[in-house]
This record gives C-alpha cells, structure tokens and sequence, in this order.
C-alpha cells in the first residue's frame, strides 16, 4: 500500500484538489461533466503523442509544438482551397504529414546531438522554430507565397490575419455522431446520462491508443525501451540507436499534428500566432499529471492526466472566485500547476540520476 501511494502520490491529490475544486465551484455536474468530456477528446491525443519518446529515453518531447505547427500550415491550406466538413478535415491530417516528418526529422538530428538534454533542448528548439513560424506567417505569406482569398491577409496584403475562422470543418470529427445515454437509474450509471459523447473522436483516440498498445509489443517497441533503458548496451546489442530515436520522434510529431487538427476542429478557430505555443507545456504537464515521469509513462496514464488537468481548469476560475472573491486567483492557481509540476518533475528526474551516479 506504501509502495502504491509513492507511485501515485501525484493523480492522488490532483483527484483531491479536482474534488475540493468541484465542491467550491458551484458548478452543476452536467455542465462540468459534458465540458470535461469536451476537452479529453480535444486533447487526448496531444497528450499521447509524448509517450514514445518518454518509452525511447528521451523524456518529455516539448519539440511537440513543432507538430503543431505542421497541423496549423495543413488547416491553412484547406482555407486557402475552401475544404470543408470531414473531406475537409481529413485533407488537413495528410497535408500535415509532410510537414510533420520534415519538422520531425529535423528535431531528431538535433535531439541525436544533445543526447541527454533532449527536454531542454526541445523547449529551446520551440521558440526558435516559433521565430521561424512567425515568419513565414507574417512576412512570407502574401508576399512570397500568393493567396487568393484576401480575406486571411492583413489590410496591408502580407501577412495572415491574428485568427482564421475553421467553421468549415469545425466538429467535422466532434459532431459526426454524438450519442447520449437516456434513462439510466443504476446508482453508478444515473450520472452519464445526458452527457454528449463524441463517438467519432472518442473511436479515433481509441484506435491510437490500441496501435499504440500493439506498436509496445513489435520489434520497434522492443527497440524503443531497450534504447530508454540503457543506449550502450542497446547499441552493443546490434540496435541502431540514432535510428530508433529519429523514429520515436517522427512518430511523435506527426501524431502531434493530427492532435492539433483535432484540437482546432473542436474550437473552430485558430489564433495564427498562438495556438500552438503552450501545446508542449500543457501537453506535458497534463502526462505528469496522470502519474507518469521523465522515464516511464503509460496510455492509461495519459489519458488519466488529460481528465485531472482539464478538471483543474474547468474549476479552478469559479472556485477561486467563490473562496477568494477573485476569479484571477484561479487562473493563477491553474498556470501555477502547470509550471509547477514540470518543475518538479525535472527536479526529481535530475535528482535520481545524480543518485544512481
């Protein structure tokens, strides 16, 4: 039981903080119940596309946000061409992938060069390849890269607009089918009824998380765990190290895109400057959150993660206002846990590897 409340010492109170946050709130449980539900099928993925490379050794992929990116020129393209519903969305996923193997590729030339400060060194890579995003979002497009549709650009014809609308495509995967439960009287049942259940999404989350289950237990899977356990011995063992790396973070950036596409299709816009910056913070901080660590992290843990964090932040506005007068003390409360469990996190990692030294 010691043992059990060590390894989940961290889903344990973000469950008391979500309980007592609940509790303060006011909030009805149909509300929170169908805007948490809303918010694990937009992020889910995001969160799971972290835990290859935490599997190959590599620890939390903040270079996620590169994904991202590559999700967002995808949907830019699908406006510029007037793509619409699930064709719509669909298009985006494939135009994503390109980008997200250039990005990845180039992510993993570099994380192979700083092995052992692949946490830093995505966060770093991030804010350079944003420099570059902002670039080309702002400078090249109208002006090296023509667009049609005058609509997206600037008054001054360069440059894309702060937000473009996606409502043609927008719940293209949310809204293909929602189901509700009716009528349920069992004790433990009575509380899902009446909570919309995106079953499209919630199918394609599904599917991830069971290729990803298959993917552990292949030859690359194998791979990629004797890799994050020890690279030299993995490396004596005939694995081409550099290799299997540069594989976990392609897997990792393309199911990023897919992620982001996902996420904007349930909010129907795109903030073209800021949409993609906290994706890798977030992302990270919601897989901390479920229990999982710089070296080991799990599908169930994720998925954990993802509901806890969500929670904290469908919370923590209304309950800070109602116990401190201000709804600001929760946002600050909520930026706070995100930050601050990274930081933890890293801490300790940085600790045990001093320890086994």
């Amino acid at each position: 039981m010691k043992r059990l409340l060590q390894r989940n010492i961290v889903p344990i109170v973000f469950t008391v903080l979500c309980s007592i946050g609940f509790h303060y709130s006011g909030l009805s449980w149909m509300f929170f119940a169908n805007d948490l539900m809303s918010r694990l099928a937009r992020n889910s993925f995001l969160v799971i596309s972290l835990i290859i490379p935490v599997l190959a050794g590599m620890g939390l992929n903040f270079g996620i946000v590169l994904g991202a990116m590559a999700g967002q020129f995808a949907a830019f393209i699908t406006v510029v061409y007037d793509m619409t519903g699930l064709t719509g969305f669909v298009a985006a996923c494939v135009l994503a992938v390109p980008f997200a193997l250039l990005f990845g590729w180039l992510t993993a030339l570099i994380f192979n060069r700083a092995k052992g400060k692949e946490m830093i060194t995505g966060l770093i890579l991030g804010f350079f390849a944003n420099g570059l995003y902002q670039l080309v979002c702002l400078v090249f497009v109208g002006w090296i890269i023509p667009i049609s549709n005058k609509a997206l650009l600037l008054p001054s014809g360069v440059g894309f607009v702060n937000t473009i609308d996606l409502k043609r495509w927008q719940y293209a995967l949310d809204k293909f089918y929602v189901f509700k439960f009716r009528g349920l009287t069992a004790p433990g049942l009575k509380y899902l009824n009446n909570i919309n259940f995106p079953v499209l999404t919630l199918v394609v989350i599904a599917v991830l998380c069971l290729l990803m289950f298959l993917l552990f237990r292949t030859k690359l899977g194998q791979d990629f765990r004797a890799v994050g356990q020890d690279r030299r011995i993995a490396e004596v063992a005939g694995i081409k190290v550099d290799k299997v790396r540069i594989i976990a973070v392609l897997f990792s950036t393309v199911l990023a895109a897919w992620g982001q596409l996902i996420f904007l299709q349930n909010i129907g816009n795109v903030q073209v400057y800021g949409s993609h910056v906290q994706v890798g913070t977030f992302a990270v901080a919601a897989l901390l959150i479920g229990g999982a660590s710089v070296s080991r992290a799990t599908i169930g843990q994720a998925l954990l993660g993802t509901v806890l964090f969500h929670a904290l932040f469908i919370v923590s506005p209304l309950a800070g206002k109602n116990i401190m007068g201000s709804a600001q003390v929760g946002e600050y409360f909520r930026v706070f846990i995100a930050y601050g469990v990274i930081g933890i996190a890293l801490a300790l990692h940085a600790w045990q590897r001093l320890a086994k030294k």
